[in-house]
């Protein structure tokens, strides 16, 4: 029967494996989730001989690497079973054009060098959800990824880049592969491991869900909370449907309820993702809806102009199109920014992500 992987288990089950020896336990868990160590070659002497032969750290190990034009590089990552997944690495982080409220700012954050690294990361093997212009949708679901192997992306990614943990500003996405609250309990463990021993707060996470209404609900309660991202991508229950079939068992109106259970600081919002698809979604008149949905949301809008991918029936909306969206929702007082996509080049931008070895773009890591 084949050890557990160290990376993943909390204070308790590493207290466990070291045979109750709590001051052991805390070694170890610095050792795997502040220091970030690959292989137990680096570990203690003393911390060793108190694990069996065959443990491992269990850290996915990078297969392939793409890199963009913009600096974004795609990672397929490969895990203990074979399996593989894809992670995100952007070096400026997400780029939003600043607009409405937030434009006063722009001059401000520039002169602070507001600058952040992101680091996107899946959930699932695939994706159940079936969002018809997601090129992640097609690959369906294989199966779910456990804490560890959630937060060991962001480990791996860390390692790569050498980034100093509480100087380097980085932010993380869980908007890759999967449906988060599709994984709950795993999501929120490895959040729990991401926040509590690599030393990322929780104010620089998001997560975000397609509308899992019982999950949101869940997710409002807990201890250790990042942002929320809902993915809307509609102004009304038919356009949703069309686009997102999850909606047939969930509608918006429940989700936005949902969403508004989640305590929010005076300056707190819940992001609303709203990818712009030519001619279904993207007129004025659906910008109006949009506000009236949001009316009396505590929320900040994300435009994303669709990423498109082979074999997805769906167009780019035009530019005109997408700024007068934009600006309809600025004018009437929505916090809105349109997001400039990255890694559209090498399939990494949103909604792209495909889990595939055989693309010569790729290129095998050494």
């Amino acid at each position: 029967m084949q050890v557990e992987p160290l990376f993943g288990q909390n204070l308790g089950e590493l207290t466990s494996r070291v045979g109750g020896d709590t001051r052991r336990a805390r070694q170890l868990w610095r050792a795997l989730y502040h220091d970030r160590i690959a292989t137990l070659d680096t570990l203690a002497a003393r911390l060793r001989v108190l694990l069996p032969g065959d443990t491992a750290v269990g850290l996915p190990v990078i297969a392939q690497t793409a890199v963009s034009v913009d600096g974004t590089e795609r990672y397929l990552m490969r895990l203990a079973d074979g399996e593989t997944i894809e992670t995100v690495w952007m070096p400026e982080g997400e780029a939003d054009d600043f607009d409405g409220r937030d434009l006063r700012n722009r001059g401000r954050l520039a002169d602070q060098g507001y600058q952040r690294a992101t680091i996107c990361i899946s959930s699932q093997v695939g994706c159940a959800v079936n969002c018809q212009f997601c090129l992640t949708a097609k690959l369906g679901v294989k199966r779910n990824l456990t804490g560890g192997e959630i937060a060991g992306q962001v480990a791996v990614v860390l390692n790569r880049h050498q980034i100093r943990v509480g100087v380097d500003r980085i932010n993380l996405v869980l908007m890759g592969m999967g449906e988060p609250f599709l994984n709950y309990d795993a999501v929120m463990k490895a959040i729990g491991l991401i926040v509590q021993g690599i030393g990322i707060p929780e104010s620089r996470i998001t997560v975000s869900t397609s509308g899992i209404e019982p999950a949101i609900r869940r997710f409002a309660v807990e201890a250790i909370r990042p942002n929320l991202a809902l993915s809307l991508n509609a102004p009304n229950d038919a356009v949703r449907e069309q686009v997102m079939p999850i909606n047939r068992k969930w509608k918006i109106a429940e989700l936005l309820e949902a969403v508004k259970t989640i305590p929010l600081g005076k300056r707190g919002w819940i992001n609303v993702e709203y990818v712009l698809l030519g001619g279904i979604n993207d007129q004025p008149e659906h910008a109006l809806q949009v506000l009236e949905l949001l009316r009396d949301v505590q929320a900040k809008v994300n435009l994303i102009v669709w990423n498109p991918g082979p074999g997805i029936a769906y167009r780019q909306p035009e530019p005109a199109d997408v700024t007068r969206f934009h600006r309809i929702l600025v004018d009437n007082g929505m916090p809105t920014f349109t997001r400039r996509p990255r890694g559209r080049d090498i399939y990494a931008a949103c909604g792209q992500l495909k889990r595939t070895l055989e693309e010569p773009e790729l290129v095998a890591l050494g």
